[in-house]
């Protein structure tokens, strides 16, 4: 695929600081001079932005094929109308969360086959892979804390068995693709800095 940017996700279950972070990122990156879309799935854009509220909609009950699919329309319309442009205008495309979450809730939590959504992932991105991914990990207690404060989504209701397979799917894809696995059950000064330390070596030939 011919693109001329630089693509980094954020991936890891709801409630790890990945919003906070990207922040960070993103005005970080702007200060070294480089031009940064910040954005995130679902969604992203409009048409796109549209299925992620009907996705995430409580009062919905999808099947888990249905869900798979929406999420894959929604990719496929984010990666052509906004992300792929950027990267091929020389961009760097900063995206919480990209295809490794579709593998860690509908393969893990749902238990849909891993190789068919592959094959979806590839068909929905054309082929897009990120160059740096950072996966958010932390211990299950930390996730139980911090959801019992607010629970809005329909996935953030599903119960712990749901949650901890989508943890477990996330540590074994991370292990497998080589992404960086950020502790996110420490300080949030603590993390910046460490996804910082990681980011400079990846991005020094950008420049």
């Amino acid at each position: 695929m011919n693109k001329e940017g630089f693509f980094i996700t954020l991936e890891g279950p709801d409630k790890t600081g990945k919003s906070t972070q990207a922040g960070f990122l993103v005005k970080h990156l702007e200060k070294l001079g480089f031009s940064v879309v910040w954005t995130r799935e679902p969604g992203g854009t409009p048409f796109a932005e549209a299925i992620r509220a009907a996705l995430l909609n409580p009062e919905h009950k999808v099947s888990a094929m249905a869900e798979l699919l929406l999420y894959e329309a929604s990719r496929a319309q984010h990666v052509g109308e906004k992300i792929l442009p950027a990267l091929k205008a020389g961009k760097i495309v900063v995206c919480e969360r990209f295809t490794m979450s579709t593998l860690a809730y509908q393969g893990y939590g749902r238990g849909m086959p891993l190789s068919e959504i592959e094959k979806l992932n590839r068909l929905a991105s054309g082929g897009l892979k990120p160059d740096l991914t950072f996966v958010f990990d932390m211990d299950d207690s930390e996730f139980s804390r911090r959801l019992s404060k607010k629970r809005s989504d329909r996935l953030e209701l599903e119960p712990a068995e749901f949650r901890l397979r989508v943890q477990k799917g996330y540590r074994e894809l991370a292990k497998k693709t080589g992404a960086v696995i950020v502790d996110a059950g420490k300080p949030a000064s603590q993390v910046r800095e460490y996804i910082l330390a990681k980011l400079k070596p990846a991005v020094a030939h950008l420049k």
